[in-house]
């Protein structure tokens, strides 16, 4: 949200509390996929970048594929052009989203594979009460572990897509560096300057190896 909204929320409370509500009760009979690509269309409408990235992100995060949202954008061409669907993908490659991977840039209408199951790591090798990051087929991850449980998140922030560093790790709390949400390590929680969590990956232990899939 930015500073100019932020401050009509605290100056016209009464106002903006009108237009929110427009806005929640507007999409509540659309599914959260469908809700969040039409956000997304818009955002590329006013070529609003930061809305775009924040809406981005919340796409992933409810269920959408990169290849609908690409289908989304290419959809809406009479309302948007070619210029405009082209400043979208020039941002969606600068933030190297781990989701986009080329060949769903290049072959549109193939069928995006099925997710896998990736071999993290020993699941002893992580210590009930101690958060961790580490790296598996080109992602970047943090598990928790409490006894039997394991949490694994992205270790990229939900906001721009920063990649989280290992030394933003202090105890189960993780600062993203760019623009300083801080996040719960355990719960994935956004606990400090942003509004939304870390992307939760399924994990599961299998025959003593922490499986994770994406």
């Amino acid at each position: 949200m930015s500073d100019a909204l932020n401050y009509l929320l605290k100056a016209r409370p009464e106002a903006l509390g009108h237009y929110f509500a427009f806005l929640k009760e507007a999409g509540k009979h659309l599914e959260p996929k469908t809700r969040n690509l039409i956000s997304v269309i818009t955002k590329v409408h006013a070529q609003t970048e930061r809305g775009f990235r924040q809406y981005l992100r919340r796409a992933l995060r409810e269920g959408c594929t990169p290849v609908e949202i690409l289908d989304a954008l290419l959809m809406a061409f009479p309302a948007l052009g070619l210029v405009k669907i082209i400043w979208a993908v020039d941002i969606i490659l600068d933030m190297k989203l781990p989701e986009f991977q080329p060949e769903a840039l290049i072959n549109l209408s193939a069928v995006p594979s099925p997710g896998q199951w990736h071999d993290v790591m020993t699941s002893t090798d992580v210590r009930s009460g101690e958060v961790m990051r580490t790296e598996c087929d080109g992602r970047g991850l943090f598990i928790y572990r409490d006894k039997k449980i394991y949490q694994v998140f992205d270790s990229r922030c939900p906001h721009q897509g920063t990649d989280i560093p290992e030394l933003a790790l202090k105890g189960s709390t993780l600062t993203c560096p760019k623009h300083e949400w801080v996040f719960d390590a355990k719960s994935g929680d956004c606990i400090k300057n942003g509004n939304g969590p870390l992307k939760h990956i399924e994990s599961k232990v299998v025959k003593g190896h922490l499986l994770a899939y994406w």
